[in-house]
């Protein structure tokens, strides 16, 4: 299926101020691959991540997703295909009950009332929400708030979930929730993010970004067992990957 495929060729961005933040990136992204996205702070992860839904258009090279590329002309429909999963939720959540919440982006694609309540339900029974249906947002926790977000991208019908730092602010009950959430669905995912952690447990392709530039692409566990090239980003193993520091037993995934 053309339309689930993400491709980015020599991707530029440079701010206001004169710093540049992409450096003409380009990968491939295919049908139902699960990609993570790591890199030090200040690597250009979020200001990938803001291309491919069309937050940023860009100014130069070219992104393309499926059949479309990305330029104003092709926004609206490049968001129908893409989902976008904020680093905080706060950012997705405004309405005053969750279903509103849910139900805000099918009711502004004109469907009918009878396809908003099915796709709200639908959402809201996928990512174990469906209790916070009556709850205004602000009285979620930060799990629950993330796992509502997710619930009003999916809502939209996408077939590329795109989600920066998911993770964050999570409690390890609520990150793992988060986690087996996110396995069981089967869309093309693109992860940034700092927890290397769950990239091993979601992710078997790991693209890694260092001053704006794609510095290595390729199996997860192979990136993360380069040494050399972890240190040169400034990333280190991730927790599960690394010897026990009391007995010195390694616990390393190969």
């Amino acid at each position: 299926m053309s339309h689930h495929i993400v491709e980015v060729q020599d991707l530029t961005h440079t701010y206001p101020d004169g710093s540049a933040a992409v450096r003409g990136i380009s990968f491939r992204i295919h049908h139902g691959e699960s990609v993570a996205v790591v890199g030090a702070n200040g690597a250009g992860k979020s200001t990938l991540l803001l291309h491919l839904n069309g937050y940023l258009t860009p100014q130069g090279g070219t992104v393309r997703i499926g059949d479309f590329p990305l330029t104003k002309a092709t926004v609206r429909d490049i968001r129908k295909t893409v989902g976008m999963i904020f680093q905080d939720p706060d950012d997705q959540l405004f309405m005053p009950t969750v279903y509103d919440d849910v139900a805000f982006g099918p009711l502004n694609l004109g469907l009918p009332s009878e396809e908003i309540e099915i796709r709200v339900q639908q959402a809201l029974v996928r990512t174990n929400t469906e209790h916070l249906r009556e709850r205004p947002p602000y009285k979620l926790s930060g799990g629950e708030k993330r796992a509502v977000a997710i619930a009003t991208v999916l809502a939209m019908s996408p077939d590329i979930l795109v989600m920066d730092e998911p993770s964050s602010n999570l409690d390890p009950r609520a990150r793992r929730s988060l986690i087996e959430l996110l396995a069981g669905f089967h869309h093309t995912k693109i992860i940034a993010t700092h927890d290397l952690d769950m990239v091993l447990d979601l992710c078997e392709r790991t693209i890694v970004l260092h001053r704006g530039e794609v510095k290595a692409d390729g199996p997860t566990v192979e990136i993360f067992n380069n040494a050399q090239l972890l240190m040169e980003c400034r990333l280190e193993k991730p927790l599960s990957m690394q010897g026990c520091p009391v007995c010195g037993t390694s616990t390393s995934r190969v």
